[in-house]
């Protein structure tokens, strides 16, 4: 059986973390951020962690995990 393949679009935009949990950016930090104030772009430089409705998607996407 051939090997799996990883969805490097996923793999490119999540982080794992040591338990196994995966973490994302946040949406709306790149360009017009002078509307916003300041808390709101301290908040959107965190990382959020993935939703668990999602999880069983992205474990398809990435059938290996992220080293």
């Amino acid at each position: 059986m051939p090997k799996m393949k990883t969805r490097k679009c996923a793999a490119k935009r999540l982080k794992q973390t040591g338990t196994g949990k995966f973490r994302r950016a946040k949406a709306g930090a790149r360009h017009l951020l002078t509307g916003k104030s300041a808390k709101v772009r301290r908040r959107l430089g965190k990382d959020a962690a993935v939703k668990p409705s999602e999880l069983s998607r992205i474990k398809a996407a990435l059938p290996y995990g992220l080293k």
